[in-house]
């Protein structure tokens, strides 16, 4: 059934903001053609965005019905205020469709999908930088006439096809256009390939958008997470019952580090994680935990197990060559029956391949500046390495292969020696600074990666523990620790960090 609300006097208009990959030039032309095959004249204009998740490419269409035998004159660009729909492949794409003005109350019919693409910017500052999902979709409750959101991608999927079926679904759907479902599902099939996941996919998105979903089930919250009654084998229920004999406020935490640490490793490795840990909650009681709900125990639970399974090239080279991540490819790109070929790119340096090497031999060689600087000159160079040839996984496969001497390398050496400095820091820092003892243990989360990446946040952590016997008699002295983390996290080259441990040299 048509909208009234929306004009038939002057042109219909519909802006698409979408992302490479997502057909919004294919739904762009879906819509041209449902409206000329129902004798409306149409016309759509498209801008590129820079990048591929650094700016959507916004399709503009307007469309009106023949009026005294006369061609109408069409805009080539939307004008804020002035756009009768809306349609936002991705969530954060109908936030700046708000921003730019083009969804307005009075007006605007926004169809969106509720699910998250990260972008560039997102994905590129070293701590939490992800949009908040519910800011838009408040917004889009007061600037938008009517919304229409729902995760459309998982109805892709679910279909075979591309979210641009879904969307065009909804659109149907909605009312906005005065043409029956039958004139969209003929111009889906005129299209000659996926026509059947496309048909699929457009019901999907035709039904979800009749369906008359409520606002409030738009952005899905997060489920509790709990500990489960059994892992299904006894030696890791008996590990199990170990994690619930810790203190309520660690036991998630310390369930997910013990599966880290034993996938990084073997179960021997995740019960030291486990005696590591128990450890530090005795500890804990005896400084007051009770009265602060455990919660030094809380962060030592997930800081302790990532620096247990440390970022390492036998780790890496391990998770490039498993199956699940094969099968996770071979979904993603729709390979079916095909042929899947991989090809990884790597670039080691001189570092890396030293780390590798028995820890005694390594200090000696790592010691010798000649030395490490001609393995840099051999190894220091760009690779491309096609894992689905039995060349390249085989080579894979030897560094992962490497795991089972892994404690017994420089590289692991380095790390346990650095984490129980660490750890002595904040143990002996716990009788005086409770809270402080805490935000030391959550220094670590700096630490990530191999590299440059792990350098450079290895140069962030030590400069953020570097504020520690200033603060140690102070009441906020882990509030402040808390602070120069943020901001430490904020950029990559530490220009926030400077400036708050700034501040604090100054209190």
């Amino acid at each position: 059934m048509f909208d009234a609300s929306i004009p038939r006097d002057k042109p219909l208009s519909i802006a698409i903001l979408a992302m490479g990959g997502q057909g919004g030039g294919v739904l762009s032309d879906w819509i041209v053609a449902v409206a000329e095959a129902n004798g409306w004249y149409a016309q759509s204009t498209s801008v590129p965005g820079v990048a591929q998740r650094t700016g959507a490419t916004l399709y503009y269409i307007e469309m009106l019905p023949p009026k005294d035998g006369h061609a109408p004159v069409l805009a080539l660009m939307p004008t804020p205020g002035d756009v009768d729909v809306v349609i936002a492949a991705e969530l954060m794409e109908a936030g700046r469709s708000i921003l730019r003005g083009l969804v307005t109350p009075d007006r605007t019919l926004l169809i969106t999908s509720t699910h998250r693409a990260y972008a560039v910017a997102e994905k590129e500052k070293p701590g939490e930088s992800i949009a908040d999902p519910q800011a838009v979709d408040a917004a889009s409750r007061i600037a938008a006439r009517r919304v229409i959101a729902f995760d459309k991608d998982e109805a892709a999927r679910e279909s075979g096809t591309v979210i641009s079926a879904p969307l065009f679904g909804a659109l149907a759907g909605s009312g906005a256009l005065p043409f029956d479902r039958a004139s969209f599902e003929a111009v889906i099939s005129e299209g000659g390939r996926g026509v059947k996941a496309s048909l699929k996919g457009f019901a999907e998105g035709f039904a979800r958008a009749t369906a008359n979903e409520l606002p409030e089930a738009r952005i899905a919250n997060r489920k509790a997470v709990g500990i489960p009654e059994t892992l299904g084998a006894l030696d890791l229920d008996q590990r199990l019952a170990r994690v619930r004999a810790l203190p309520g406020s660690a036991q998630v935490a310390a369930l997910a580090g013990l599966k880290r640490c034993i996938d990084y490793q073997d179960h021997a490795y995740g019960d030291e994680y486990l005696a590591r840990l128990e450890a530090l909650t005795i500890l804990d009681a005896r400084n007051g935990g009770a009265a602060q709900d455990f919660a030094f125990t809380a962060a030592a639970a997930k800081h302790v197990a990532n620096a247990m399974a440390y970022d390492d090239v036998i780790g890496v080279a391990d998770l490039k060559i498993r199956s699940a991540r094969f099968a996770r490819i071979a979904s993603e790109m729709k390979a079916g029956e095909d042929p899947l070929q991989l090809t990884e790119f790597v670039h080691p340096r001189g570092e890396e391949v030293v780390s590798l090497l028995p820890a005694g031999w390594g200090r000696k060689v790592s010691a010798s500046p000649a030395w490490m600087a001609r393995i840099d000159r051999w190894v220091n160079r760009d690779r491309r390495i096609r894992t689905h040839s039995i060349r390249g996984f085989l080579q894979f496969s030897m560094i992962a292969g490497l795991r089972r001497w892994r404690r017994k390398l420089l590289r692991h050496d380095h790390e346990m020696r650095h984490m129980q400095v660490w750890l002595d820091l904040a143990t002996r820092t716990l009788p005086k600074n409770y809270d402080l003892a805490r935000a030391i243990l959550a220094t670590h989360r700096l630490i990530k990666g191999y590299s440059d990446t792990h350098a450079r946040g290895l140069s962030k952590f030590d400069r953020v523990l570097s504020a520690v016997p200033q603060l140690e008699a102070r009441t906020d002295g882990g509030a402040w620790i808390d602070r120069l983390i943020s901001a430490a996290l904020k950029d990559e080259n530490g220009d926030a960090l400077d400036g708050a441990l700034k501040t604090v040299r100054e209190l």
